[in-house]
């Protein structure tokens, strides 16, 4: 059996037997978890156990785990500070923020693979204009280049842990104010401009060898009237042809309202996967996931669950224990422990999606 293209959640802690029989169904592929899906370490890895061993090839895991206001798994886990820390501190100090943006993600993904958790939607490549309440902290500058040379150092320090990194939101989420969990942004600036700002950390990741991204549900009119991770016009043109990337696609959650200009859910995972998506999110909405599932039209395409394939966490983990009995979790511990501070409480659990 093949990984299928639909991505969905759980409903709590531990895998019902409901659950169970449809991670089943083969057009699933990955599950991601939120702070309900979490009580400790301890049942995280016995939670991920059972989702691995549900079918062959394991389904993928994943959660947004980026740091700051967002970060699903909270007693038991480090602290990790918001990207923009790292921004900051590059102001003061350029080559110590970039080692500790590379120990900072290897230290978010070592925990989370020690735990079976294969993906992190990580790190953020928007840029932060001062305009987006979503993205605000979450992105670590408002400076593209900076962006680039901070991010590439996150996605190494990822690497280095065992995981891919996923980049979001392409092409820029941070120069509309609406938040497309709620409304369907626009962002009228035509493409050129675009290309010299929020489309050069992508692209700059893209060439050092990002293995996944994620679309924003953000309109651009000068480019397209659908908003982008439903446009084949920025994923198959722009993003397949003129930036050349071969790595995966996951569509944003396709529950958010920035997606519901396009249908209903079965024509919205229908306009994602025609788009060039590989993988679509349906988050928070079990019974729509299951009306897509039974009405999806859908070939498996080789290239497409090639792409996916590699995203499976390194199997060369190191479990929770021998992790944190380290050298290299106690000293990125403690660098992260001063870009933290006073953590930010209210987007730990399920209230900001992807």
């Amino acid at each position: 059996m093949s990984l299928g293209p639909i991505m969905l959640d759980l409903n709590g802690p531990a895998l019902s037997a409901q659950e169970r029989e449809l991670l089943r169904h083969p057009l699933i592929g990955g599950v991601i978890l939120f702070t309900r899906n979490y009580e400790s370490p301890e049942q995280l890895a016995e939670l991920t156990a059972a989702i691995h061993t549900v079918r062959k090839p394991p389904l993928l895991i994943a959660v947004d785990h980026e740091g700051g206001r967002v970060q699903r798994f909270r007693a038991g886990f480090s602290p990790l500070p918001p990207c923009r820390a790292y921004g900051k501190l590059h102001g003061k100090s350029p080559a110590r923020a970039l080692a500790l943006a590379q120990q900072g993600g290897w230290l978010m993904a070592a925990e989370l693979r020690a735990l079976g958790v294969d993906l992190s939607f990580a790190p953020v490549l928007d840029l932060d204009r001062g305009v987006s309440g979503v993205i605000g902290d979450r992105a670590f500058h408002r400076d593209p280049e900076m962006v680039a040379l901070l991010a590439r150092r996150f996605m190494e320090g990822m690497k280095a842990a065992g995981m891919a990194a996923v980049g979001k939101h392409f092409p820029g989420h941070g120069s509309v104010s609406a938040d497309s969990h709620h409304a369907a942004p626009v962002d009228n600036r035509a493409l050129e401009d675009i290309r010299l700002s929020d489309l050069v950390p992508f692209e700059r990741l893209i060439h050092s060898g990002l293995p996944a991204l994620m679309p924003a549900h953000v309109i651009y009119p000068g480019v397209d009237t659908l908003p982008a991770g439903f446009s084949p016009r920025w994923l198959r043109d722009v993003l397949r042809g003129q930036l050349e990337f071969r790595g995966a696609i996951f569509s944003d959650d396709i529950a958010m309202a920035g997606a519901e200009a396009v249908g209903d859910f079965p024509a919205r995972a229908d306009a994602a996967l025609g788009a060039g998506c590989d993988m679509v999110l349906i988050c928070n909405n079990q019974p729509e996931a299951i009306r897509v599932l039974d009405s999806l039209t859908f070939t498996a395409d080789p290239v497409s669950q090639s792409r996916v394939m590699r995203l499976h966490g390194s199997p060369q983990r190191v479990d929770a224990e021998a992790l944190r009995a380290g050298r290299d979790w106690h000293s990125a511990v403690a660098s992260m422990a001063e870009l933290v501070g006073t953590p930010e409480l209210g987007l730990g659990d399920d209230s900001v999606l992807v």
